[in-house]
């Protein structure tokens, strides 16, 4: 695999989860291609880390999607699989739904404002077509009712789950479909400020619900050639 070589090497003390963390974004942001094989060493290498870590993180990559291995063969990053995206906008749907059930009697008038804040910096990032940029400004618009419900097996469904589908949300957030989320981020803001529970659920839920005509055209493609 090609390793990146224009940014310096993290520390020594990085920790398995920060080793989670940048294989993950790297495979979301497309540096690590689809079918592209991961050597252990060469990761290691690359970070600065022992080999152990870099194992521990591809394992869990495996578990959420991102990553495929074979007994006795090479580790390679998982192609856009429509069916794993399929279950995992399910299940993140979902979980965003409930948080925003648990968030909403929770949130105060600056979680309000912070969200405003994001889903500004979320419009102004697509109207420039910076996907990475609108997807950080999403995950902190959403992140905010995330926390405020203070539930971690809701946390730790999301950490799993949600990184599958950002590789989709790149396609999106690139394309003038984008911009749908902008009005339904704001009237998500004000349901939650007048306290409309199930309103504010609805919505967040329906927000998720927008990736499935992408989901459906990938679902529709050809399969590529080997």
């Amino acid at each position: 695999m090609p390793v990146p070589v224009d940014e310096l090497p993290p520390p020594r003390s990085l920790l398995r989860d920060d080793v989670y963390t940048r294989l993950r974004d790297k495979i979301v942001d497309g540096t690590l291609l689809p079918g592209e094989r991961l050597r252990d060493q060469e990761l290691a290498a690359w970070l600065g880390v022992s080999r152990t870590p870099v194992r521990e993180a591809l394992l869990r990559l495996g578990q959420a999607g991102l990553v495929l291995t074979a007994p006795g063969r090479s580790t390679t990053v998982a192609t856009l699989d429509a069916r794993a995206i399929h279950d995992a906008q399910a299940v993140v749907a979902a979980m965003h739904r409930l948080a925003v059930e648990l968030a909403v009697p929770q949130l105060q008038a600056d979680d309000l404002a912070a969200m405003r804040a994001a889903n500004k910096r979320f419009a102004a990032a697509l109207r420039r077509g910076d996907a990475e940029a609108a997807i950080a400004a999403d995950d902190e618009f959403h992140g905010i009712p995330v926390r405020a419900a203070a539930n971690a097996a809701l946390e730790g469904v999301l950490e799993q789950y949600t990184p599958v589908l950002r590789r989709l949300e790149r396609l999106r957030f690139s394309s003038l479909a984008g911009r749908d989320s902008v009005a339904l981020h704001a009237t998500l803001v004000d349901r939650c400020e007048s306290g409309d529970v199930a309103g504010a659920a609805a919505v967040s839920h329906a927000t998720w619900e927008t990736l499935k005509p992408l989901l459906e055209s990938l679902a529709e493609a050809p399969a590529p050639t080997t």
